[in-house]
């Protein structure tokens, strides 16, 4: 019985933030980027990956964290989702970690918004703390507006 897991770690501000393994497609750096018209403002453009149209979400606007000021472009997360691929744009790229299942802990109490919505749980790491995101809700933008109008 395996109840290790691996996730694709990055970063975003000062957070550390983490996806299992077996939703990631790949890593790339910047992308060229087409806006869309009339989206979401968590929709940064579509990019261009060898011939396939992928939506790209800037994940600070997602999260409702500071616009990215250090004028170094952001990385490209691409994962796997029921509907295709989605980019999610991220400041920089960690390791894959091995993490215990034990050491699973619910999204911290401090975490609220549409983080709390997206963030499945965390696991204590020696010097920060690792925050786990469900694809699927991450890439779910209609799903967040839906209930920040019921929240009114």
């Amino acid at each position: 019985m395996n109840d290790e897991r691996q996730l694709c770690t990055f970063y975003l501000d000062q957070y550390y933030f983490g996806v299992d393994v077996l939703n990631v497609q790949e890593v790339l750096r910047y992308q060229e980027m087409t806006s869309v018209p009339l989206a979401p403002p968590e929709v940064e453009g579509l990019i261009n990956l060898r011939g396939q149209i992928v939506t790209a979400i800037d994940m600070r606007r997602r999260l409702e964290l500071p616009e990215r000021t250090s004028g170094e472009p952001p990385l490209n997360v691409i994962i796997r989702t029921e509907d295709g691929a989605v980019s999610l744009l991220v400041d920089e790229i960690g390791d894959v970690l091995e993490v215990n299942e034990d050491a699973f802990e619910g999204p911290p109490e401090t975490v609220s918004g549409v983080a709390r919505e997206i963030i499945e749980g965390a696991y204590k790491q020696p010097d920060r703390l690792l925050l786990v995101l469900s694809p699927e809700k991450t890439v779910d933008l209609n799903h967040s507006n839906t209930n920040e109008q019921k929240g009114e």
